[in-house]
């Protein structure tokens, strides 16, 4: 059911525009929570389930968001997320509790994860073959524009009104994306009417993936299986994810239909996605705290450092859609954007304690660049197989494997900082003693400074154990910061031979990327 002229453009601005109240309130809360925090007299624990109960939701409805979308209609499910996601931002603005406040947060993201992929449903629908492109770069700049601007509006709405108008602002650009869904977007086959509904497959998928994602949100935070519920949960997604997939394969009409997964192209995308998420999503975890913790730089600072990058995958967006509409194999695409990924990673490697804000540009410039041939390209591999009802469950177990590769890689890659880290410091401690020249010159240079502005020998020599103290600390998370972006960057080079395993096709319908 392609559409053309100024129908199809008004489709297109209004779906993206509904998945951008997604994307933004994914980010936009975590700037408020200091204030949310004095506010409801909540402690940072407890507050941190604002932004996990979140997650949560929403990688539940994610793979049930094709099925949703079959059963009721993309058309009727869109505007029913946009409802209910705009009702939940005005119930959060209200809460009077941190306890409401949470509870309205799990609903606002169970009504989010029927955005993206329904979204990008119907938008291949709406643009004809040919055109498609060009759809996915519009698509894609609002993917990369919504969780980059997210802590800058909320920390404006928090610094200049309150923290319940992070979520108001959601309502008039809720309101109008449903009137605009309504009138102008198509309805589409309704798959899976009239067919009985899989509820146990419905309740085994909701434990599964919800304590998975709880187990990932929280096992650093709670020191993993010391913590008695972090183990239990565990537990509960391995048994969840077998019972649901034996569940699934056996049924006649599955909440989420695996048998998707015969097409060659689609199982081994749902990896390179998870894949690169991880990459992705645990790298720029780090960044940050890298930054400013070892380095010293501001929030707006480091900021201001990510704003360039982001630009350059804003550019290049529109030129990887002309390229793929040309005939440009994605294995090729793909591989450069990996490349370019691994480039990023080495560069950032080499980082000392004397690096500046300079020394980042063009990493993150590369890394810009890179993730513009990545995004649309491993989708577009992973789904060119699909048609009909199988879109739309392929875009949501894509979504999926998505969001749990970016939760996986923060999980694992904070891991391994805090392990290596302690190896780190175990083998620089070796080189604090007395027979080693180096030591003793820098440390007699800090107790003849100290002595010098008038402390006493004992006091220096103490001022001057702490000083070198913080210099090994200094150089142990240097040490381990390095060696995970090198890490990182061989991680990713690992996934090119997987996108060769999948199908050489030309001028396949491209898919529209987002989150």
């Amino acid at each position: 059911m392609a559409e053309h002229g100024l129908r199809k453009w008004i489709i297109t601005i209004t779906v993206i525009m509904a998945s951008l109240l997604e994307l933004i309130d994914t980010t936009i809360v975590n700037v408020a929570l200091p204030d949310i925090m004095g506010n409801l007299g909540a402690t940072l624990e407890d507050a941190g389930w604002l932004v996990t109960g979140y997650a949560v939701a929403n990688v539940i409805v994610l793979p049930m968001s094709g099925w949703l979308g079959d059963r009721f209609g993309r058309k009727n499910y869109f505007i029913a997320s946009i409802i209910l996601f705009t009702i939940a931002s005005i119930l959060c603005g209200n809460a009077g509790s941190l306890t409401e406040l949470i509870a309205f947060r799990i609903l606002q993201g169970l009504a989010g994860g029927g955005l993206l992929s329904t979204a990008q449903a119907i938008l291949m629908e709406t643009w004809p073959r040919e055109e498609v492109g060009m759809a996915t770069a519009l698509f894609g700049l609002g993917a990369v524009v919504g969780p980059t601007v997210g802590p800058t509006i909320g920390g404006y709405i928090t610094d200049n009104f309150s923290w319940p108008w992070i979520f108001y602002v959601n309502v008039p650009v809720g309101a109008l994306a449903a009137f605009l869904v309504s009138t102008f977007v198509k309805e589409s086959p309704r798959y899976a009417k009239g067919q009985p509904v899989d509820w146990w497959g419905i309740l085994l998928l909701a434990i599964g993936v919800g304590s998975l994602q709880t187990v990932l949100e929280k096992g650093e935070s709670e020191d993993w299986f010391a913590t008695p519920y972090i183990s239990v949960l565990t537990v509960v997604t391995v048994l969840s994810a077998i019972a649901f997939i034996w569940r699934e394969i056996s049924t006649d009409h599955p909440v989420v239909n695996f048998r998707i997964l015969k097409y060659r192209s689609f199982s081994i995308g749902i990896f390179t996605s998870f894949a690169l998420w991880f990459a992705l999503y645990g790298s720029m975890f780090i960044f940050p705290v890298f930054c400013q913790n070892l380095l010293g730089f501001s929030a707006q600072q480091t900021g201001e450092l990510l704003f360039p990058g982001g630009l350059a995958t804003i550019c290049m967006m529109p030129f990887v859609g002309m390229m793929l509409k040309r005939g440009i194999p994605a294995q090729f695409m793909a591989t450069l954007g990996f490349i370019m990924f691994f480039i990023f990673s080495l560069m950032l490697s080499n980082s000392n304690l004397e690096s500046g804000t300079g020394d980042f540009f063009w990493p993150l410039i590369i890394r810009g660049l890179g993730m513009s041939v990545l995004f649309v390209p491993l989708t577009t591999l992973g789904i060119q197989d699909l048609h009909g009802k199988d879109i739309g469950q392929g875009t949501g177990l894509n979504n999926m494997m998505r969001q749990l590769g970016g939760s996986f890689g923060i999980a694992i890659l904070t891991t391994m900082i805090h392990v290596n880290g302690g190896n780190n410091r175990n083998i620089l401690l070796e080189n604090i003693n007395g027979y080693n020249t180096s030591f003793i010159e820098r440390k007699q240079a800090y107790i003849q400074g100290f002595q010098g502005r008038g402390f006493s020998a004992f006091d220096a020599e103490q001022m001057a154990n702490r000083a070198m103290e913080g210099v090994v600390t200094k150089q142990t998370m240097l040490v381990t910061y390095d060696n995970i972006y090198l890490l990182v960057g061989i991680f990713v080079l690992c996934c090119i031979p997987l996108v060769y395993l999948q199908k050489f096709k030309k001028n396949v319908p491209i898919p529209v990327d987002a989150h």
